[in-house]
């Protein structure tokens, strides 16, 4: 028996996902046509021996979370359950606290998965490499430069063994190309080094008060544990944490650059996994080129002209000559004739007037360099927006014929002119 376990934060994380944040919990945002986490479910629902999903986090349960559980557990025919977090517990401490909830029924093994990774998710590879060699901790690796490296949790491992010897949560300086993943295979066992994590942190808390160190709003609390720090770093070469190498595709989606480039690797790996969601050229319809997800219930002109990479959401409005590349086109959206949409996001209910153009700037890894990986920086630089995919928020107007080009437009807004390289308030 196996169950997994999905982190899916709060409101306050995911800031660099705004303006997109603002309408669907970032968990829920479409990536590749789907919301960003049922990815995830699927990769664990085809694990034989799979019987329950869980989601941890912090967000309150609204109607749009609790109608995707809903007909996830249909889809997929598994109990999937949202357990919410009383306060931010961080990457640890919602496994500690809900620990009675994933040990019940005595599970084999549970994997842990960040909600905000796109991957092909090797489950039962790491399943498989987990009953041939059986430790409290197995983690999923890939490698990326020594640069970006330092932006990720990076992991010393004897080659030999697969031990992890070392780990550091984003060194000052190189320590190895191996970074994590955010996914995991986790013995019953590994919540033991969570408790004494708890423990500890509950001793130290009552030690500053009773020194008057530290006022208790100020304390982050003893529920409050970090895998990675608190637990890897800790645990590291004491024979307790593996991990397993993938060459498969992985990214982190921190940002709505990052969730674009995700939604073109999904949709690449649909040519394997769910070719059905993929568009077709036919005669009297849209041309395709490359790999397009378009929504049933989205209206597509026959003069459209698709690809590669775009997503189209439900009830979608396509007029004459569009002509999109690289984006996602957001659910109750209308492009009107001739407008040109590359490399942006056009939010929920928003419209695009006629020969309107809507661009930004691919901020994708380097081709050259096979284990390049999405880079996360700042959206500014010297006080300056910097060059990035454009973004249309909710129900934003975009009148004819106007340009809009490495922008940002917040919610609600009716624009009047062109803009260029601006947040649009």
């Amino acid at each position: 028996m196996l169950k997994a376990v999905i982190l899916i934060g709060g409101p306050q994380k995911g800031t660099r996902f705004r303006p997109l944040s603002f309408e669907v919990p970032k968990p829920l945002f479409p990536v590749a046509g789907v919301p960003m986490i049922q990815h995830h479910i699927e990769a664990c629902a085809q694990v034989p021996g799979m019987q329950e999903i869980l989601l941890i986090g912090f967000y309150q349960p609204d109607e749009a979370l609790t109608q995707f559980l809903e007909a996830a557990q249909q889809e997929f025919n598994l109990p999937i359950r949202y357990l919410q977090e009383f306060a931010p517990l961080g990457t640890g401490g919602g496994l500690y606290h809900f620990r009675d909830q994933i040990l019940a029924g005595a599970p084999e093994a549970f994997f842990v998965l960040n909600a905000d990774v796109c991957s092909d998710f090797p489950l039962c590879a790491m399943l498989d490499a987990h009953r041939r060699q059986r430790h409290p901790f197995l983690l999923l690796g890939t490698t990326a430069n020594r640069t970006q490296s330092l932006n990720y949790g990076c992991i010393v491992e004897n080659p030999q063994t697969h031990e992890v010897l070392h780990y550091v949560e984003k060194p000052s300086t190189f320590i190895s190309d191996i970074i994590n993943c955010g996914i995991y295979l986790f013995s019953p066992e590994a919540l033991k080094p969570l408790r004494d994590v708890f423990q500890r942190n509950q001793q130290d808390r009552q030690l500053c008060l009773a020194l008057g160190e530290e006022s208790p709003g100020s304390w982050p609390g003893a529920g409050t544990i970090r895998l990675e720090q608190d637990v890897f770093s800790a645990l590291a070469g004491q024979g307790q944490i593996y991990v397993h190498l993938t060459d498969g595709i992985w990214s982190q989606i921190k940002s709505a650059g990052s969730a674009l480039y995700a939604s073109r690797l999904y949709l690449s790996r649909y040519q394997i996994t769910h070719p059905e969601r993929l568009a077709k050229h036919t005669p009297g319809g849209p041309r395709i080129r490359g790999n397009v997800y378009i929504h049933p219930t989205a209206k597509v002109a026959p003069s459209a002209v698709l690809g590669p990479n775009v997503s189209i959401g439900k009830g979608v409005t396509l007029g004459e000559g569009v002509r999109l590349r690289e984006s996602i086109v957001l659910h109750g959206a209308t492009l009107q004739e001739h407008t040109c949409v590359l490399h942006s996001i056009v939010g929920w209910g928003s419209t695009v007037g006629r020969w309107a153009r809507v661009e930004g700037t691919p901020n994708d890894p380097n081709p050259n360099d096979p284990r390049a990986r999405m880079d996360s920086e700042s959206l500014f630089k010297d006080g300056k927006l910097l060059p990035a995919i454009t973004i249309l928020g909710c129900r934003v107007r975009i009148p004819a014929e106007v340009l809009i080009l490495n922008s940002i437009v917040l919610p609600h807004k009716e624009l009047s002119r062109s803009f260029t390289n601006q947040i649009i308030l």
